[in-house]
């Protein structure tokens, strides 16, 4: 299958080329040149097949003309080494819980399904990749992890100075070997800006080989729609649907899980609507309202993977509905929080049903309070561990709510490594390439 460019002013390209280079050449996101659906027979024993077998039949809808079967269930199937359950929250709310990989956040899904793409396709090849990789939090830990002690590649991560909390900084900064982390004096938004610029830059990419993991690169954000499918079954195994419509509700910063969400509807998934739950970085949210897209410079919020002022992926969006504003708000529909309403969601979960929210989740199931009509049940994706927020949240549950897992406190023992830059392109153009 050929991928083509969100602005369509250059070629298409192989699944291939699209990996490899991860931006176009005009600076537009690459989409597949079709989506293929399934056929409702699918979902009538979707119930009976594991996430892998799932997941591995979503793939080939994407990716199976282009890699031989057996290799791309071994992509998949090694990928998905850990669940990504559904948890009773109320009678109507439920979670996904993205957070059982080894960063315990959502983006281990992607990063690892990218890490093993890539490497298939650098199989025999002597030139070291470059990965370009900016992070408001979780997208560095799990690209990193993903790709720790690949061969052939190289990974920069760029992220905002203090804009992090300390154990994500920590899970991309103490790991070394082929990981180096860039904290750049700005905003994630500046991060994301010096990768664009980086992939248009024609002495940086004659001299380098250079690839973005963001979830503007396709292997990132299209593996994300096999858990949407993998919560549709699960919630089916227990009675839960058909007989009510489910509405997804998705913490959105750069927008690429929700993109991959939608997808998943166009694939055929029965999916009522998507909510998209915004911090006060609500471009989105606006867009919805209005009609009128305005990206603006972020805000720092205590949900700091959501602080993206020019969230990349809308471009799919747009791109997917043919820019009409009534196909986009049929399906999906905004909402926003600032972050006492963050703080106040996190403590009456926590109170009333037992449950713990990160600050990201907490925005999801807010907005399914308010949405669900009557015959509707809806998911809300916890996006990452809430021990990686540990003083936000403790600073609302209390002092010793919060565990710490092993996997996390495996990271915090480990010492930082990081090489401190301005936000300037001259700047970061001079360190790749010396």
């Amino acid at each position: 299958m050929n991928y083509y460019s969100t602005n369509r002013q250059t070629p298409a390209v192989t699944l291939k080329e699209a990996v490899v280079k991860g931006l176009a050449a005009d600076n537009g996101l690459f989409m597949p040149e079709r989506i293929e659906k399934f056929e409702p027979s699918f979902f009538q024993h979707i119930q009976n097949l594991s996430f892998q077998e799932i997941a591995f039949e979503v793939a080939r809808k994407f990716f199976g003309e282009d890699i031989e079967e057996p290799k791309l269930r071994e992509i998949v199937y090694d990928t998905l080494s850990f669940d990504c359950p559904v948890v009773a929250v109320t009678d109507k709310i439920w979670s996904l819980e993205l957070f059982h990989g080894p960063t315990l956040a959502f983006k281990d899904v992607g990063a690892r399904f990218m890490a093993r793409l890539l490497n298939h396709f650098l199989e025999k090849s002597d030139r070291t990749v470059n990965v370009l990789v900016a992070t408001s939090g979780d997208t560095g830990s799990a690209v990193a992890n993903g790709f720790l002690g690949v061969e052939g590649i190289h990974v920069f991560v760029l992220y905002p100075r203090g804009k992090v909390s300390d154990i994500q900084e920590k899970q991309f900064t103490t790991l070394g070997k082929n990981i180096t982390a860039l904290e750049i004096d700005g905003t994630f938004d500046d991060c994301q800006q010096l990768v664009k610029t980086a992939f248009l830059d024609e002495e940086l990419n004659r001299r380098l080989t250079l690839t973005s993991a963001n979830s503007i690169n396709v292997a990132r954000f299209l593996p994300q729609s096999f858990y949407y499918f993998n919560a549709w079954a699960r919630l089916k195994a227990q009675g839960v649907i058909p007989s009510r419509e489910l509405v997804f509700s998705v913490p959105s910063g750069n927008f690429g899980n929700l993109t991959a969400g939608l997808f998943a509807r166009e694939m055929g998934l029965p999916v009522a609507r998507f909510l998209a739950a915004n911090n006060r970085n609500d471009v989105v949210y606006q867009y919805l309202q209005t009609g009128k897209y305005e990206p603006r410079p972020s805000v720092e919020t205590i949900a700091n993977a959501m602080d993206v002022g020019a969230p990349s992926n809308f471009a799919r969006i747009l791109d997917l509905y043919g820019n009409s504003y009534e196909k986009i708000t049929s399906a999906m529909k905004g909402f926003r929080y600032t972050d006492e309403e963050i703080r106040q969601t996190i403590r009456t979960v926590f109170e009333q049903n037992g449950y713990l929210c990160d600050p990201h989740g907490a925005c999801g199931y807010q907005a399914l309070t308010e949405a669900l009509e009557e015959n509707q049940v809806g998911v809300f994706l916890e996006t990452a561990h809430p021990a990686k927020f540990t003083g936000t949240v403790e600073a609302v549950v209390g002092n010793g709510n919060v565990p710490l897992p092993e996997k996390l406190a495996a990271f915090v023992k480990g010492e930082k490594q990081s090489v401190p830059l301005g936000k300037s392109f001259p700047e970061f153009k001079s360190f790749l390439l010396g």
